[in-house]
């Protein structure tokens, strides 16, 4: 994994450059660009020349410096009800989320960006933990989604408003404490005007996230920065106001689409490829909690030149109790960006996409929950806790899976 190369908390010009939290004892050295060395020893031309001279010879011209960089990106969490009672520890009266994502770890933190959409408030157990449809999850989520290996969520959904303005006050202070970046929700008007810029070796991404709506309860009187809702011409001039604070990248997290629906609406085609040419690079849907498909646009830059952008309509549950239909399917998207050093250009790479499973058991009377790559895990067949039904199901499921995903690829 690339190293980071900037400070948290450094505020300039009211942007927030973040740094990777997770990888901070890594050797900085290690990224210092490849550069080529040469010879610069005269040329000697032999004496019996009659036009004999030592001429220099010229300077090779050098490689261009190029620095490399990944997003990782992953749909919904969720915290259903049923999933609390399984993570509890009666003795240390702490809830562990950490099993769910070990299966899944090391493909995640292939990443330098990692991004979730996190659809729970954190709001505290004073207001009493709960799933659908008002949700409110125990602080050791957020925790656990640290451990792992992710460092920006999307906070911007249908669920945002779920525990009130209390809800968003105490989760986005949760998620400063945890040294977690967010963006979609904001407790104060100061708060929202805060940009979100995260640099990984030298390359600079810019995040934004709004939502369709908060499920019909109103975002507080006087307070319209809470929760960003999707307004296109705004969309635009935040992703120009990034632009201009210096970002090479954007990616917009867009909470949008018809749940369960397994392909992207017109309205969300529409609105994706209006903001990819207003200069988005990444949009990482979510909402319909089942895949549906990505496409990489081609477009042209600020500047006029070609580059392609990545649209992914919707990424599903990456954890979630919700069951049956596809609901229990999500993927994680692995975007390389490259950058020339000195023209200062940002190309996308390529797209890898890996369809993952929650894998719901129930050792005793309460549940629990693993997420798995679904290629790797019926490929090795190894896994103690899985039946040879469903290895099959993981199977015949993974090549529906890939098409439903390519189905728009050009």
């Amino acid at each position: 994994m690339l190293a980071s190369l900037c400070l948290f908390g450094l505020l300039y010009g009211g942007v927030y450059l973040v740094s990777d939290w997770i990888n901070n004892n890594e050797d900085l050295n290690n990224t210092d660009p490849l550069t080529v060395h040469s010879s610069t020893e005269p040329q000697i031309i032999p004496s019996s020349s009659p036009t004999a001279t030592s001429t220099p010879t010229p300077e090779p011209s050098k490689a261009p410096v190029i620095n490399e960089a990944v997003w990782v990106g992953v749909g919904d969490v969720m915290s259903h009800s049923p999933q609390l009672p399984g993570a509890f520890n009666a003795s240390t009266k702490r809830y562990d989320f950490t099993p769910y994502f070990q299966g899944i770890k090391n493909k995640l933190q292939e990443g330098d960006w990692i991004m979730a959409n996190l659809e729970t408030p954190v709001a505290g157990a004073d207001l009493g933990y709960s799933g659908y449809p008002a949700f409110n999850a125990p602080d050791e989520l957020a925790e656990a989604l640290k451990d792992v290996g992710f460092n920006i969520l999307s906070t911007a959904n249908n669920h945002s408003l779920d525990r009130g303005e209390q809800g968003i006050i105490r989760t986005n202070a949760l998620l400063k404490k945890l040294k977690l970046a967010f963006v979609g929700t904001a407790s104060s008007d100061e708060e929202a005007k805060e940009q979100v810029i995260i640099e990984k070796n030298g390359i600079r991404m810019g995040f934004l996230s709004y939502t369709y709506g908060t499920n019909g309860i109103p975002i507080p009187k006087g307070k319209p920065y809470m929760v960003n809702l999707i307004d296109e011409k705004k969309i635009k001039e935040d992703i120009s106001s990034l632009r201009q604070a210096g970002a090479d990248l954007i990616t917009v997290a867009m909470h949008f689409g018809i749940e369960y629906q397994t392909s992207p609406s017109e309205e969300q085609k529409s609105i994706a490829r209006s903001l990819v040419a207003a200069g988005a690079d990444i949009i990482a849907g979510s909402h319909p909690h089942v895949i549906q498909p990505y496409e990489v646009i081609e477009t042209t830059d600020h500047s006029g030149q070609a580059k392609r952008s990545l649209i992914i309509y919707s990424m599903g549950n990456f954890i979630s109790n919700q069951r049956g239909e596809t609901k229990d399917y999500g993927v994680v998207f692995k975007v390389n960006f490259r950058k020339n050093m000195d023209s200062l250009q940002t190309e996308l790479v390529d797209v890898e996409a890996t369809p993952t499973w929650v894998h719901r058991y129930k050792p005793d009377k309460h549940y629990r929950y693993r997420i798995l790559p679904v290629q790797e895990t019926f490929t090795d067949k190894s896994d103690p806790l899985l039946t040879e039904t469903e290895y099959s199901m993981l199977k015949k499921d993974y090549a529906m899976l890939v098409k439903r995903l390519e189905a728009m690829k050009q």
